[in-house]
């Protein structure tokens, strides 16, 4: 059962993939919306945005980070991530190493099948993880301080 909370965060990010104004995926046609919870209650919401070049394609949790912490945003509860597709989809691997550098591993994520609310978590409806599930073993920014061996005479 989702906190009020977290259920203004499900709504958030499926407002964020439904408004076909804010997804731009004309290649892959696979919109995907994105929403973090903040500490202060604030929620910030993303969008895929495709590009010709897929190298500068950005996906919709980046995009939620981005934004947030480009205006000062850094301290998040939860995330929800939902799509078109009737099964909850996972970050891609790029965005699991960018929420490492940002979520605490035991930050909740909601992954969000496209048809909620007509599915109940029993019947395959929302998942939830971990930022730490997705990314076990990871590299994060208290790694850049551990000590080197050096090499030398």
């Amino acid at each position: 059962m989702l906190t009020d909370h977290h259920q203004r965060l499900v709504e958030a990010a499926i407002q964020g993939c439904i408004a076909k104004e804010y997804a731009y995926a004309p290649y892959s046609k696979f919109r995907v919306g994105a929403a973090f919870l903040c500490a202060d209650d604030t929620i910030v919401k993303g969008a895929n945005v495709e590009n010709a070049s897929w190298g500068g394609t950005i996906c919709a949790e980046r995009t939620a980070v981005v934004k947030a912490v480009s205006e000062g945003q850094k301290d998040f509860t939860a995330l929800a991530v939902t799509s078109d597709v009737a099964t909850p989809i996972s970050p891609c691997g790029i965005c699991r190493q960018v929420l490492r550098e940002f979520c605490t591993s035991d930050m909740p994520i909601f992954l969000v099948p496209a048809d909620y609310p007509k599915k109940d978590a029993e019947d395959g409806g929302i998942l939830e993880v971990t930022a730490g599930s997705l990314l076990p073993h990871s590299f994060g920014p208290e790694d850049l301080e551990l000590p080197r061996k050096t090499t030398g005479p």
